[in-house]
């Protein structure tokens, strides 16, 4: 890249909202620039439940419009990437200490009717003595709501919006942090820093958008010289067990305390269980979940299951950080979870343009409400375009996952069923390019355990900037969860060769 080349948009942060920003701008016609100081996904944006969902509870807190804008949302991104996003059904167990019946199912009739629901089926009730969602539950439990909301692939979701903004002519770069950010000759020279190699270069852009979630004040600080304090940052954190139950629907709880929680079937053997909500001090960088949090988690699930959860059950725990604009709010779980958008900068400077809060059933209406304010600043080049266009990978029918899973694993039958199921999961359409003309498993080179390849590791690195085994074993992948240590250590020195014969 020449540093004479000046950027319309230079983007920080590499999460759901920079990336989808990027995927929407560079769709239009203007030229970005996309830095994370880590990997893809590294943060907040693979951190989540997993869900694309309009958030049933925030009704309580009077959030319809963003309620609605989420639930809307649910088909589109659906439609957008049916490989990593397919409905779920949960189930929500009645008891006498919970939120009234009344007002239940008053909060699920608005549910299934401002948003447009289309496809996905509605509310109804269950005799939980007679519907098997109960088997696994304690017997006091007798009847329950079942209602439709989405499953996502969070990190994956990222990934793709990354790859299509790239294919579309994005520059993507991971692992470089931004340093300084300065107004000259009226645009932005930004100084970035590879954290491999400690290179430096310049990069001119005539706006600058912050989106780098969790540091978002931080970047503000650095570049604006502000200390103001606009985001709450908000720990949720999971634990992951064995199995708890065959059932393909999720569970919606409530805990003593009023907060409700999920139990959600996970990477076929696992049961994800999560979330907490508590204010967040510290380094973002560094959250890791705390054993408050794990006894809070499987107290809860304890509480509904006839089986009880405890520390020995857990194979993997995560947490992250939810940078939530601050408005004020007493606690922690009543903090909005809308997003704001505001620019700094005097009339006539260039502009800053920064991200504050959101969640990613809402990222791509949050792009294109950034890319309102683009257009204010920079001129209109394109009209919007993303509800209508797939991710990579998701060309197909939302419908049609299990035909296309017939047809890939006729064309590959060496492949065992869970094998093509994973890999279709996860890549959709481009599965095939990690497959190629492949007659059996030795035509894909080293086998690292779990069915993964020389040859996927190869397309995510080529082809999804993944550097590291933890890069691919727990963001691009969820196999970090089925190899021992032995494998791992196998993966990452792997890529280390591989990154060394690139370099040479």
């Amino acid at each position: 890249m020449s540093d004479e080349q000046v950027f319309d948009i230079f983007i920080v942060g590499g999460g759901i909202n920079g990336c989808g920003i990027a995927r929407d701008a560079v769709g239009r016609g203007y030229s970005v620039y996309l830095a994370e100081m880590k990997d893809l996904a590294a943060g907040t944006s693979s951190a989540s439940t997993k869900l694309i969902h309009g958030g049933l509870r925030y009704l309580e807190h009077y959030e319809f419009r963003l309620v609605r804008e989420a639930l809307m949302e649910r088909e589109v991104l659906w439609s957008m990437a049916p490989h990593i996003i397919w409905p779920m059904r949960f189930i929500l167990p009645l008891h006498k200490d919970m939120r009234p019946g009344w007002l239940i199912r008053l909060g699920l009739f608005l549910y299934d009717h401002i948003g447009g629901r289309k496809d996905l089926p509605a509310t109804r009730v269950l005799d939980l003595e007679r519907d098997p969602a109960g088997e696994p539950l304690k017997p006091v439990f007798r009847k329950a709501f079942e209602y439709s909301d989405g499953w996502v692939n969070d990190a994956r979701l990222v990934v793709l919006n990354a790859r299509d903004a790239a294919d579309r002519g994005a520059t993507i770069k991971t692992r470089m942090r931004v340093l300084t950010a300065d107004r000259k000759d009226g645009h932005w020279v930004i100084t970035v820093e590879n954290v491999d190699s400690g290179e430096r270069q310049l990069v001119h852009a005539k706006l600058l958008v912050n989106a780098a979630g969790p540091w978002v004040d931080h970047l503000l600080g650095t570049v604006a010289g502000s200390n103001a304090k606009n985001v709450r940052l908000v720990q949720g954190s999971h634990i992951v067990v064995r199995r708890k139950f065959v059932d393909p629907r999720a569970y919606f709880f409530q805990n003593n305390d009023g907060r409700i929680f999920f139990a959600i079937p996970y990477e076929q053997d696992f049961t994800l269980i999560g979330t907490t909500d508590q204010d967040y001090q510290g380094d973002p960088g560094r959250v890791e979940i705390t054993a408050q949090e794990i006894d809070y988690l499987c107290a809860g699930a304890s509480a509904y299951f006839r089986e009880p959860i405890g520390r020995d059950d857990i194979v993997w725990t995560y947490s992250g950080v939810r940078p939530l604009y601050d408005d004020g709010a007493s606690m922690a779980q009543e903090a909005t979870r809308d997003y704001v958008l505001k620019a700094s900068g005097q009339p006539g400077e260039p502009q800053l343009l920064n991200v504050f809060g959101g969640k990613i059933t809402t990222y791509r209406r949050l792009a294109e409400s950034m890319l309102e304010k683009i257009e204010e600043i920079l001129g209109t080049r394109g009209k919007p375009w993303t509800a209508g266009a797939k991710l990579p990978g998701g060309d197909f029918d939302k419908k049609d996952f299990e035909p296309l899973l017939a047809s890939f694993r006729k064309d590959y039958p060496f492949l065992t069923p869970a094998t093509s199921l994973r890999l279709l999961r996860l890549y959709g359409t481009r599965a095939r390019m990690i497959l190629g003309s492949a007659r059996a498993m030795s035509d894909l080179g080293r086998n690292f355990g779990h069915d993964l390849t020389e040859a996927e590791i190869r397309y995510l690195v080529d082809h999804e900037w993944a550097g590291s085994a933890e890069d691919i074993l727990w963001r691009r992948t969820k196999l970090g969860l089925h190899l021992s240590k032995e494998q791992a250590g196998a993966v990452d020195r792997f890529l280390r060769e591989l990154n060394e014969s690139v370099a040479a």
